[in-house]
C-alpha cells in the first residue's frame, strides 16, 4: 500500500464515529498535513539539487576566489528588498534595513526615494568611467556637501640671494585662488510596463542600471565640455579663450593653426607641435589630447618630416591611441573643424578639470504618472569646472 493510501486510510479511521462537522475539520487537518509534507519534500529535493549544483560550480571554478559567507549574507536581504521595491513598490524590506560594511545605506529619503543598492550603483559607475568623457582623465572627487572648493596657488613665492652682512628684503607673497564647484542634479526617467516588471526572468537591476548609466553618461559628457554652468557643470570650452601669448588666469590659452577653418596646407603638423609645447613642462607628463572622431580622422593622416605617422594606435586592448606619444581621448561632444573653432584640446586634465559628485544615486518609483507603465526617477548630484587654467591649451582653427 502506498504512503498516500496509508494516510487516506488513517484519515478515514480517525473520522469514523464523528459528527459531520468534526469529520470536515478532521479531513481538512489531514489535507493541510499532506500539503505540508509534500512542500517539505519538495524543499528537501530542491536543497539537495542546489547543493549538487554548488559542488559542480566550485569544481569548474576552482581557481576563482570564493565569496565570503558574511558578504553573501549582507547582499541577499538587500537585493531582495530592492528588487521587491522596483518590481512592486513594496518598501517594507527597505525600511530600517541596516547593512554593515556597505558604502551606501538604505534609509528612506526625505523625498520618498531610496539609495540604489550597491550592485546597481557599481554598474552605473563602471559604465560612466568607461564612456568617452572627460571624466576618464579628469580629477574625480566624492563630496558630501553641496559644493566643492579647489584652492590653487598660481603665484610664485618670491626669493632672493642673501649675504652675511646685508639685510634680507621682503619677497613677494604667493597668490591663492579659490574655485567653487557647485553640484547640480542630474536626472533620468526610464520607464517599464508593470507586466515586464512582473516577469521573474527579467533582470530588473541590470536593465535599470544600463538605462540610468546611458542617460547620465551622455548628459555629463556633454556638460563637461560645453556646459554653461546653469543647473549643470561648467564645460572647459565655455571659458574665454585667448591667444596663448596673452594668456591670463581665468581663460584658456590657444594656439592658432595659421589657416582659417583648417590646418596649414604646407605644414599641418606644426600647429600640433606648437600646441604641445605651449603647455608648461610640469603639466606635459600627464597630458592628453581630446578631440572627436572627425578631427581624429584628419589628424591620424599626418606625418613628420621623415614620413612617419604622428598617430599610433594602442597596442593592447583598452589602451588609448597616441598622438606624438600622448594619449588621445575621443570625445564626440568636441566641436568639428571649422572657422574659429577649437576642436583639439591638450592638457593635464587631472590637474586642469575637476569633477565633484555625491557617491549616492537615488531612485523614486512612480506607478501613477504614466499608467500602465512604471516610471523610475533616478537622480545624482554632480558638478565640474576648470580647476587650473594653466593646465589646458586649445588648438584654434584661425589665422591668428
Amino acid at each position: 500500500m502506498s504512503q498516500t493510501e496509508t494516510k487516506a486510510q488513517g484519515h478515514a479511521e480517525a473520522s469514523a464515529g464523528l459528527s459531520p462537522t468534526e469529520e470536515v475539520k478532521t479531513a481538512l487537518a489531514g489535507f493541510v498535513s499532506d500539503i505540508n509534507s509534500f512542500h517539505d519534500d519538495i524543499e528537501t529535493r530542491l536543497q539537495q539539487q542546489e547543493e549538487r549544483l554548488t559542488m559542480l560550480d566550485r569544481k569548474s571554478l576552482s581557481t576563482a576566489r570564493p565569496a565570503l559567507a558574511t558578504q553573501g549574507d549582507l547582499d541577499a536581504p538587500h537585493q531582495k528588498a530592492f528588487e521587491a521595491y522596483v518590481r512592486t513598490g513594496d518598501d517594507d524590506g527597505l525600511r530600517g534595513l541596516t547593512l554593515e560594511g556597505k558604502a551606501l545605506n538604505t534609509a528612506v529619503a526625505s523625498d520618498g526615494g531610496y539609495l540604489v543598492d550597491p550592485q546597481t550603483a557599481d554598474a552605473i559607475s563602471s559604465v560612466l568611467a568607461s564612456t568617452a568623457s572627460v571624466r576618464a582623465i579628469a580629477n574625480v572627487v566624492n563630496v558630501e556637501a553641496t559644493s566643492y572648493d579647489v584652492l590653487i596657488d598660481h603665484g610664485d613665492l618670491g626669493s632672493g640671494w642673501a649675504t652675511e652682512a646685508a639685510a634680507t628684503s621682503e619677497t613677494a607673497t604667493p597668490t591663492i585662488e579659490r574655485i567653487t564647484i557647485p553640484l547640480h542634479e542630474l536626472s533620468a526617467l526610464p520607464k517599464a510596463s508593470q507586466r515586464l516588471l512582473d516577469d521573474a526572468a527579467f533582470d530588473i537591476e541590470a536593465w535599470l542600471a544600463g538605462r540610468i548609466a546611458d542617460k547620465f553618461a551622455r548628459a555629463e559628457a556633454e556638460a563637461f565640455i560645453n556646459g554653461d554652468g546653469i543647473d549643470k557643470p561648467t564645460g572647459f570650452l565655455t571659458h574665454p579663450n585667448v591667444d596663448d601669448a596673452n594668456w591670463a588666469w581665468g581663460s584658456l590659452g590657444y594656439v592658432a593653426t595659421g589657416t582659417s577653418g583648417d590646418f596649414n596646407p604646407v605644414e599641418p603638423a606644426d600647429a600640433l607641435i606648437d600646441l604641445v609645447y605651449a603647455l608648461d613642462a610640469e603639466y606635459r607628463a600627464g597630458a592628453s589630447f581630446v578631440m572627436n572622431s572627425k578631427t581624429a580622422g584628419a589628424v591620424r593622416k599626418m606625418k613628420d618630416a621623415d614620413g612617419r605617422f604622428l598617430w599610433a594606435d594602442g597596442l593592447a586592448a583598452g589602451e588609448p591611441a597616441r598622438l606624438m606619444g600622448y594619449p588621445v581621448l575621443i570625445a564626440e561632444d568636441m566641436p568639428d573643424i571649422g572657422i574659429d573653432t577649437t576642436p583639439v584640446a591638450f592638457g593635464n586634465f587631472a590637474a586642469g578639470y575637476t569633477v565633484a559628485e555625491r557617491p549616492d544615486t537615488r531612485i523614486l518609483r512612480d506607478p501613477f504618472s504614466a499608467k500602465p507603465h512604471v516610471l523610475f526617477y533616478a537622480t545624482k548630484r554632480v558638478g565640474g569646472d576648470v580647476s587650473d587654467f594653466a593646465a589646458i591649451k586649445l588648438l584654434k582653427f584661425s589665422v591668428s
